[in-house]
């Protein structure tokens, strides 16, 4: 089987329930983890073992960030949280990365996300950058489809 050349970050976007919500400049938390459960036993010679098997599974957060717009998408997504209107707020989605020839390359789905966080840039008039929001997005689980 031939190498593959790695593929290039810098073109993804991201989907929430089919909608292309935008474009971000960084994504950070595409997996998952399990925690690890130690049990000592001992051999028949009396020798002191240490198994390690599987614990409960542990998806990361999905963190988002990106240039901020006159966009109200994410601010608008977190205020249904904030008005306590969870059930509701639940969306699947995908984070989808792109080749340099613009297709699609690899896709992360992501099941029941909330917005847990979502903040605005900081700002001061001393420097010369963009203004970055971010956005956590808590999920169910996650499954790199493509």
């Amino acid at each position: 089987m031939p190498d593959k050349d790695p593929i290039a970050s810098f073109s993804f976007y991201v989907e929430v329930q089919g909608k292309l919500v935008g474009r971000f400049q960084e994504v950070s938390g595409l997996g998952s983890e399990s925690e690890v459960i130690e049990y000592k036993a001992s051999d028949k010679g009396g020798a002191e073992l240490v198994h390690k098997v599987p614990g409960r599974l542990k998806w990361t957060d999905i963190v988002l960030k990106r240039g901020i717009t006159d966009d109200m998408d994410i601010w608008d997504w977190r205020k249904e949280i904030e008005d306590g209107r969870v059930e509701g707020a639940r969306r699947n989605g995908s984070i989808v990365m792109y080749g340099q020839d613009n297709k699609e390359v690899a896709r992360w789905n992501f099941v029941n996300g909330w917005p847990s966080k979502v903040s605005g840039p900081s700002l001061s008039a001393k420097t010369n950058e963009i203004g970055i929001e971010e956005l956590t997005i808590v999920h169910e689980g996650l499954k790199r489809a493509k």
